[in-house]
């Protein structure tokens, strides 16, 4: 009697102790993910690794870096091919896990390797990057420091650290002299073929003056590098200048005065038309340009009264907010109910109603382009601008005026959305190294940022530039027609996500 009384406590207990199990289990699992779910965080881990790309982290941490892209990459083809939801969360989850210590290691390499990473910065600024073969030397035993990094040899990163930054300055001041001034003394040449010494004499002492000037500093103070960058950009421009006074000039002396008269007479009248001022070909030239200065310092003054405008109305409505918030205090207890039981269709409806406004938007933004200026195309909740016809000089990132209309329409895509988020993704075609490809690549895009930044296109915050080089090719290499495909720039609109 006494045995079955302990085996009844035995068991009610044992059942007891299943049920708080079975019970704390049951209260702490999670959702079941949802495919829009994991989506969303594949969406939100590859933004994590652009902005990562964009700090260096994968430069600063490459394998770990690596590994991080190579998961999220299995993961969506996961979620493509309708694996297992449980494996595509175990590469989403190592993906990330990769990419926290790659942050880790990066923030580890900057305080160590800070020196190394000012100098490679100089030097690929400066055009180090077109020496392949040395530049490649180098950035191996810079990959080597960083590697070191990763395995938590600081020490040994340390002690060849300088070696390494003495390298990136060799070639720094190669690419300065060589290629900075190695460009002004070839337009120097070129304008010296053309007469430069007896058509414009004072024009081309001033570039030679320059030219000197800059390369006896360079060798005098070869750390000085703001003022090097500043005064070989100098000599670089008079060079340029120089070529075009000796054209200019040969173009005038074959010119009658009259004609000469009415040339500058017409710049000045086609850009007065331009400003919409009165005609003033009756006055003297000097008056002209008069016009045209007086009708610019109008604009600008306008411009400035439209800007404090928009401030004043900015102030009014952060008023009119406050005395809101200040009412919605008052009743808060009162609106929490409404507001719980409004929240959910709100939410739908705000979906509902920013999917019919993006497709709208995107018909829009279609009709702005020609077929061979741009492809526009839809990438989930982003509207992808593929700029097909923008064009740069060979191995260069200057923006030629060529591009103006083709980005002026740009511009008006993007303000089409408002104030959207934006990345600028810069492709190449094979030809060349592949570090640079990713370095030119990388300043072209940088140099679309910078344009739509100046042109008050978006703020500078809220547009990342990111270059890839080669490695995203849409046709095959082989052919002249595929590498001109494969030059291009990615202008990816990300619309602003409705709160709800």
């Amino acid at each position: 009697m006494l045995f079955r009384k302990k085996w009844i406590i035995i068991s009610v207990i044992s059942w007891l102790c299943f049920l708080v199990i079975w019970s704390v289990n049951i209260s702490q699992a999670e959702p079941f993910p949802t495919q829009e779910s994991l989506t969303l965080q594949v969406e939100w881990l590859e933004n994590d690794l652009r902005n990562s790309r964009n700090l260096q982290v994968d430069i600063l941490s490459p394998n770990r870096f690596a590994e991080a892209e190579d998961l999220l990459q299995d993961a969506k083809k996961g979620i493509e091919r309708g694996d297992k939801q449980s494996k595509i969360i175990e590469k989403i989850a190592g993906a990330q896990d990769q990419l926290r210590q790659a942050k880790e290691v990066s923030q580890r390499a900057r305080k160590e390797l800070s020196q190394v990473i000012k100098a490679r910065d100089l030097a690929r600024a400066a055009g180090a990057t077109n020496y392949e073969e040395e530049y490649l030397d180098v950035e191996e035993d810079f990959l080597d420091l960083t590697e070191a990094i990763e395995k938590g040899k600081i020490e040994k990163a340390k002690k060849n650290a300088p070696e390494v930054v003495e390298q990136y300055r060799e070639l720094e001041l190669r690419a300065i002299k060589e290629q900075t001034l190695g460009e002004a003394r070839k337009l120097i040449r070129q304008a010296e073929k053309e007469g430069a010494k007896r058509l414009a004499p004072n024009t081309y002492a001033e570039a030679q003056r320059k030219l000197l000037a800059v390369d006896d500093f360079i060798s005098k103070n070869p750390y000085q590098k703001v003022k090097i960058h500043a005064m070989a950009g100098e000599a670089l421009l008079q060079a340029g200048r120089l070529v075009q006074v000796t054209r200019q000039t040969k173009t005038i002396k074959t010119m009658k005065p009259e004609m000469i008269t009415l040339w500058v007479e017409e710049i000045l009248f086609e850009t007065s038309n331009k400003l919409a001022t009165v005609d003033m070909r009756d006055q003297p030239l000097a008056t002209q340009k008069e016009n045209i200065l007086g009708a610019i310092d109008a604009l600008q003054q306008d411009h400035r009264f439209l800007m404090d405008k928009v401030k004043t109305q900015q102030g009014e409505i952060e008023s009119k907010d406050k005395q809101i918030a200040h009412l919605e205090q008052q009743s808060q207890k009162e609106l929490a109910a409404k507001k719980q039981i409004a929240a959910e269709r709100e939410k739908v409806e705000k979906k509902l109603a920013a999917e019919r406004r993006f497709n709208q938007l995107f018909s829009e933004v279609r009709s702005y382009f020609k077929p061979e200026e741009a492809e526009v195309y839809k990438q989930g909740s982003e509207l992808v601008i593929r700029l097909k016809a923008i064009t740069f000089p060979v191995g260069k990132d200057v923006i030629m005026p060529n591009n103006y209309s083709l980005l002026s329409k740009a511009q008006r895509a993007i303000r089409t959305f408002g104030e959207p988020n934006l990345v600028i993704e810069g492709h190449t075609d094979s030809t060349g190294s592949e570090e640079k490809n990713q370095h030119l690549s990388q300043r072209r895009a940088e140099s679309v940022r910078a344009y739509l930044v100046a042109n008050g296109t978006l703020p500078e915050e809220k547009i990342i530039a990111v270059g890839y080089g080669s490695k995203r090719p849409l046709a095959s290499n082989k052919t002249a027609e595929g590498r001109a495909i494969n030059r291009r720039i990615d202008v990816i609109i990300r619309p602003q996500a409705e709160s709800g």
